[in-house]
């Protein structure tokens, strides 16, 4: 026995090295000299295990000799980054450390024999189950869970971190008792065994009692852990599968139905499955924890140097993630391995065990542990959806290492009485201690063996030591030796389980930190990035005329602060840059470039940028033009609505405006809610979908024309209402517009014309057509567009058809089109104006270097000829003359020709929008533009052609024409 416990005491010198070591290297990153008063806290806690150590050496010679130095490798990492990352609650925390300590010698001077379980195990159960739902009745909510319980004068404890251990101990003594009995199988499915009904029973009872938590306490986490050990410990002592599989379908029975019912489960879902889809709400924990490991990479950003103190609660339920940053990849893999080995040692001594008693407590209390760290690490890596269990010995918290400091000692006696002192292995079965009468052998209508009876005679099931009546003895495979090699077997498969189960968190972390890394670092919304860059003097953004948009100033305490000098002039387009939400537009997608991590221009710059040595930012140039933009964001004042103004020769961006606007240089008011409900960050020109209306006609005509299924010269009727499709299809206004040629019905947007148009071109080649137009695809070089919709043709009736030709989506039973974004309208009209060639629009024209080089020039793209040069011509006729006889009047601008095309969209039944597609000069455009307003009213409020006349006006002097 000597021997282990100088193993024992020479691991713990060795251990003393790390833990001293790193504890130092937090003081040093304080600023704080190194001295023994400094180096206090893991000098104490090594004199405190070592005290530990000595009181072992009498009170369990015989325990294993590895699973107190890796408890105390765990508690030093543990306690240094309770003191580093919630300094406030560390000496507190070192108090309940060293109490934990003091509270395992205790249990050990206390727990002598573990066979007094026998005797106590119902007590056990009762006490356990009374403090698992105990939160039920008398809980405080925390966080959202009723996890805890308030005592005056003590404080707060965590009741179920003590049921575990009750609960544990009470199923060890029960399936000791009746594990061969529990092992019997009267039915074969499939080639699986399975138990009779009655011995499921426990099984429902744990399931339900599982459900209860997770509804009544919100307590995910404690409810999986408790049937997961539970499961384990069925299989460890009956060896039947069938036990496993039966209990894993109600357990995907209970998750299918809690996630169906429980809001609180479902959310903690769909947090898993996309934590970045409610990245500042939600799934806040998980996406910072995810940034955080990123940051670490192979070595860690070093103790003390990380970001992990934004996470909410990381001292407690994400204190991992932080050790994953601060020490890397190896230092979180090396705790894993830690707990790994104890699983490993904790296994080992189940499987030394005298009795099955001794071996289930020690299996059962190894998986506590052991999965309970497996849920938590998992949980904040994004391998299993976060449960909010704690990491034991290491987080902050009393309940949890208390109760660990517990399960240490009971480990440890299971280890002591498995070295078999004088005392010979035992079963703990139905049959341990009986000894058959030779030749007294009878068979049981289950078809085992019964020693001490005949097959027509029933012994009584009981018998005092040394009375002369035979006991009833269940003859299984899990019986005498025979069961013990059996049990040692199954013991080594969870061996083999925790392993595997702790390799693939390792994997999950190295995918993480090596190979996901730069994605999660390169994120618009990555604030740890951002808050990196802050040494950086970011690169500024400029419109094409030169006026500063974004800038970045020093502060006094060398910092650069990002200002936005013209208010929030295109603060759709720039976007944000914040260190708390992230980034968005322009600041997000030129990122590297406004960085200055990526610049080549120069020999000297490129050999700083592979060095990774700092240095200023590029800056971006816009295409847009400060005067342009100025003039649309004027025009949408007090509205709701969207402009975008387009050069069609290249599909550079000159104005793009969004109503309501916001302060993008004061985000945070908006998106902590304390503004309300305000959807001023929306941004209308790209990402909202409006029904176009009559502007849609003009890819109508452009269809009919370029197909040669009709001309201009084509009369048609237009009564004020006409059946198509066996359906009505209505003029504006109910207007009777008689007999008139494409040209007029065009000018005068005649909806009964253009649905008989449309009928005629037919829906394949009209959904052909506007896909050439830039329908059903993200339009933008450098910035993203929701796909404007069209359906699908084969879906459509003739009177879906011919309202979608005259611009209103009425399908029903599938997505109804056509559905389009301001953009999408600007780059129809830009195509027409630029004789039938669709240009990809971009928002960025070059970049800058901090000296003023020009580092890239954005090119323009094509998106294909939509319609011949000499269609196009026709479709301007039309247009021309919408603005000038037609709809389309309030357009027009003194001495300069525009054509045009208004439309006007049901919203509603009760409101409508306005819109306005047009370019101008006729002969040669040079502009091109699109309009929605919002809620028009045709009484008071302005029409988007009047819009759009304004802001074509300056646009038009801005270019000099």
């Amino acid at each position: 026995m000597g021997s282990r416990r100088n193993t024992e005491l020479f691991l713990l010198v060795a251990a003393a090295f790390p833990v001293i070591m790193l504890y130092a290297l937090y003081v040093v990153t304080t600023g704080t000299q190194l001295s023994f008063e400094t180096l206090a806290v893991p000098l104490g806690l090594f004199a405190a295990f070592a005290a530990a150590h000595i009181a072992t050496r009498f009170l369990a010679p015989g325990a294993d000799p590895a699973i107190l130095p890796v408890v105390f490798v765990l508690s030093g990492i543990g306690i240094t980054f309770v003191t580093r990352l919630a300094p406030d609650l560390a000496m507190n925390q070192l108090m309940i450390l060293f109490g934990a300590i003091a509270l395992m010698v205790v249990t050990l001077a206390v727990v002598r024999n573990l066979d007094m379980v026998k005797r106590y195990k119902y007590t056990f159960g009762i006490i356990g189950i009374l403090l698992l739902i105990l939160p039920m009745f008398v809980g405080t909510e925390v966080y959202g869970s009723k996890l805890w319980v308030d005592v005056p004068g003590i404080g707060r404890f965590q009741p179920g971190e003590f049921a575990k251990i009750f609960l544990v101990l009470f199923l060890a003594g029960y399936l000791s008792e009746n594990r061969e009995l529990l092992s019997i199988s009267n039915h074969s499915f499939l080639g699986l065994k399975i138990p009779r009904f009655r011995l499921l029973l426990p099984l429902f009872v744990v399931w339900g009692i599982c459900l209860a938590i997770v509804a009544f306490e919100t307590d995910l986490g404690s409810a999986l852990l408790f049937y997961t050990v539970f499961l384990m410990m069925l299989y460890v002592a009956t060896g039947r599968v069938s036990y496993v599989i039966i209990g894993l379908l109600l357990l995907a029975v209970g998750a299918f139905g809690a996630y169906h019912v429980m809001a609180h489960v479902q959310t903690r879902f769909q947090i898993w499955i996309d934590p970045f889809a409610d990245a500042q709400g939600g799934g806040y924990q998980l996406v910072q924890s995810l940034y955080s490991l990123a940051d670490g990479g192979l070595t860690g950003v070093g103790i003390g140097r990380g970001m992990a103190t934004i996470i909410p609660v990381v001292e407690s339920d994400f204190i991992f993630s932080a050790i994953g940053e601060e020490m890397g990849l190896l230092g979180g893999s090396a705790v894993l391995l830690l707990f790994m080995l104890f699983a490993v040692r904790g296994l080992t001594v189940a499987a030394r065990a005298k009795s099955d008693l001794a071996a289930f407590i020690a299996s059962g209390l190894t998986a506590s542990i052991s999965f309970q760290a497996f849920l938590i690490v998992g949980g904040v890596t994004r391998l299993v959806p976060l449960t909010g269990v704690t990491l034991p010995f290491m987080s902050q918290g009393g309940s949890s290492l208390l109760a660990s400091f517990i399960i240490v000692a009971i480990l440890m006696r299971a280890g002591d009485e498995a070295t078999g002192r004088n005392v010979e292995l035992a079963g703990s079965g139905t049959g341990e201690g009986a000894t058959p009468a030779a030749g007294a052998v009878g068979a049981s209508r289950i078809g085992t063996r019964i020693f001490g009876s005949t097959a027509n005679t029933a012994a009584p099931a009981h018998a005092h030591p040394g009375s002369r009546v035979r006991r009833r003895v269940l003859d299984t495979p899990e019986s005498g030796v025979l069961g013990r090699v059996a049990l040692a077997k199954r013991l080594t498969r969870e061996v083999v389980l925790f392993t595997g189960l702790f390799a693939i968190l390792i994997g999950n972390l190295t995918y993480i930190q090596v190979f996901k890394a730069k994605e999660y670092q390169d994120m618009p919304g990555n604030n740890h990035t951002i808050a990196k860059g802050a040494y950086i003097k970011r690169g500024s953004i400029i419109t094409s005329d030169g006026v500063t948009l974004a800038e970045s100033l020093q502060q006094e305490d060398g910092t650069y602060a990002r200002s936005y000098p013209n208010g929030n002039m295109a603060a759709h387009t720039v976007g944000y840059y914040s260190d708390q939400y992230g980034l968005t537009g322009i600041e997000a997608s030129q990122n590297e470039t406004l960085t200055g991590s990526q610049d080549y221009s120069t020999w000297q710059n490129a050999i700083n940028s592979l060095a990774g040595i700092s240095q200023p930012g590029n800056s971006v140039q816009l295409t847009i033009n400060s005067r342009i933009q100025a003039a649309a964001e004027l025009a949408l004042d007090g509205k709701t609505g969207a402009i975008v103004v387009l050069d069609p020769r290249t599909g550079a961006v000159l104005a793009k405006a969004s109503a309501p606007t916001y302060d993008n240089a004061n985000v945070a008011s908006i998106l902590s809610g304390e503004t309300g409900d305000d959807s001023s960050m929306f941004d209308r020109t790209t990402q909202a979908l409006y029904t176009p209306g009559s502007t849609f006609k003009v890819i109508t005509l452009a269809a009919a024309l370029d197909s040669g299924t009709a001309t201009l010269d084509d009369y048609y009727n237009a009564p004020a209402t006409m059946q198509i499709g066996n359906a009505d299809v209505v003029n504006n206004g109910n207007y009777d517009l008689g007999t008139i040629s494409l040209e007029r019905a065009f000018a005068y947007s005649s909806n009964v014309v253009f649905g008989q148009v449309a009928n005629e071109v037919g829906a394949d080649r009209l959904v052909q057509y506007a896909r050439t137009f830039g329908y059903g695809q993200s339009l933008g070089q450098d910035f993203s567009t929701a796909e404007s919709i069209m359906p699908d043709p084969s879906q459509m009736t003739e009177w879906e058809l011919a309202w979608a030709g005259a611009g209103q989506p009425v399908g029903q039973g599938h997505t109804p089109g056509p559905q389009s974004t301001v953009m999408e309208n600007a780059v129809m009209v830009a195509a027409i104006a630029n004789n039938g060639l669709a240009m990809n629009p971009y928002v960025v024209a070059q970049t800058l270097s901090p000296t003023g080089t020009v580092v890239k020039t954005t090119q323009p793209r094509s998106l294909g000829q939509a319609i011949s040069a000499e269609t196009a011509a026709q479709v301007k006729e039309a247009m021309l003359e919408v603005v000038d006889e037609g709809s389309g009047s309030a357009a027009a601008i003194a001495g300069v020709q525009v054509a045009g095309k208004t439309g006007t969209a049901e919203a509603t039944s009760d409101l409508v929008n306005t819109a306005f597609v047009g370019f101008a000069p006729y002969d040669t455009p040079t502009v091109a533009i699109s309009v929605m307003i919002e809620n028009y009213d045709g009484d008071t409020s302005e029409s988007a052609a009047a819009i759009a006349g304004q802001v074509l006006a300056v646009a038009l002097a801005a270019q000099g024409a």
